[in-house]
């Protein structure tokens, strides 16, 4: 374990994922046809090749993805002190019945904790919500926060038809607010499908679009006007917002429709928190500008190929100021959880 500076906050990572093997195979057991039809998406989505290269990826970092002992070997190497450990974006289950939905996510609420728990002073779980039905959400929410000790949940941009700025969706936002949870935000497959299905494009150019167009529903639907308590943390830089956020500006000041959030879009980017995942120094710079340094958090995609193999030597070499250096790779996030409900 790295040794934190005199009075500096731990390193903390707030985007790192587990698999749940045991999980999958009970829900394909339960279900092999519905099981096998998400394959069939997946493979539309992604093309063979993609699919491939990412069956053998998974393989060979299965122990990081599974094993605490591996994770915690991980973190050491890369200066890690902590991990906020989310569900891998696969167990999302977004075709599942009611309930499924509800075991699903009941049981990757459990594990998560479970594994955790064998690390109580290096990990912190986020557990996970059935959000294609949104009568459900707050249980689940309330299951992972006050029954499992969870620091929050991660959702997807989307689930089938609901769009994060479904009016279905507000008791959820109302309750994350009142719990002072995370809600971590990370997309699972893009709505483009067919057209990506090449050269990876259904990650590349996919993941930040998903993370724009869900972002620009909770914007411009008011969600974070009627909600300011939310902790709303986007993964990957919040895709394509952040840097594209002068059209939405435009929008919002010349197009009636485009008018349902109380101020200019831009000014929602201080109300978000985003974490480092974007492979670029110059594109770390532009998002402390734009949403300002205390609403970035040190992030990885741990242990995935996409993420950052070396997330914290990605910040220092940005070339930001020391203060918003530290509180990048640690602060910030300790000011999260500071007063977050604890069950």
């Amino acid at each position: 374990m790295s040794v934190p500076q005199q009075g500096a906050p731990e390193v903390t990572d707030v985007h790192a994922h587990l698999l749940m093997p045991g999980l999958h195979a009970e829900v394909e057991r339960r279900v092999p046809e519905d099981v096998q039809a998400a394959a069939d998406l997946e493979l539309r989505r992604n093309g063979l090749p993609s699919l491939q290269a990412s069956g053998r990826m998974i393989g060979e970092r299965f122990p990081k993805l599974t094993s605490v002992e591996a994770r915690l070997a991980a973190m050491d190497a890369q200066g890690v002190d902590r991990q906020w450990v989310s569900p891998s974006p696969n167990h999302f289950y977004p075709w599942a019945n009611e309930g499924l939905a509800t075991w699903a996510t009941g049981e990757a609420n459990r594990l998560i904790a479970e594994h955790v728990a064998q690390a109580p002073d290096r990990l912190v779980g986020l557990g996970t919500v059935p959000l294609q039905h949104p009568h459900l959400v707050v249980d689940a929410l309330d299951d992972a926060v006050l029954g499992r000790g969870l620091a929050g949940v991660e959702i997807s941009s989307f689930a089938g038809e609901v769009e994060l700025s479904d009016e279905r969706l507000e008791p959820f936002w109302a309750r994350a607010a009142e719990l002072r949870a995370v809600v971590f935000l990370h997309p699972f497959g893009c709505s483009l499908d067919e057209r990506l299905d090449r050269f990876y494009l259904s990650n590349t150019v996919g993941q930040p679009t998903e993370n724009a167009v869900a972002l620009s529903h909770l914007i411009f639907a008011g969600v974070l006007d009627r909600h300011p308590g939310l902790r709303l943390i986007a993964a990957h830089g919040g895709g394509y917002l952040p840097t594209a956020i002068g059209r939405s500006d435009r929008a919002w000041r010349v197009r009636p429709e485009a008018h349902g959030c109380a101020h200019a879009p831009s000014t929602y980017l201080s109300k978000i928190w985003f974490d480092t995942v974007v492979h670029d120094e110059r594109a770390l710079r532009w998002l402390v500008e734009a949403a300002g340094a205390d609403r970035v958090l040190l992030g990885s995609d741990f242990p995935f190929d996409m993420g950052l193999d070396e997330p914290v030597a990605f910040v220092r070499g940005a070339g930001l100021t020391d203060a918003d250096t530290t509180g990048i790779l640690g602060g910030n996030a300790a000011e999260l959880l500071r007063t977050r409900v604890h069950a």
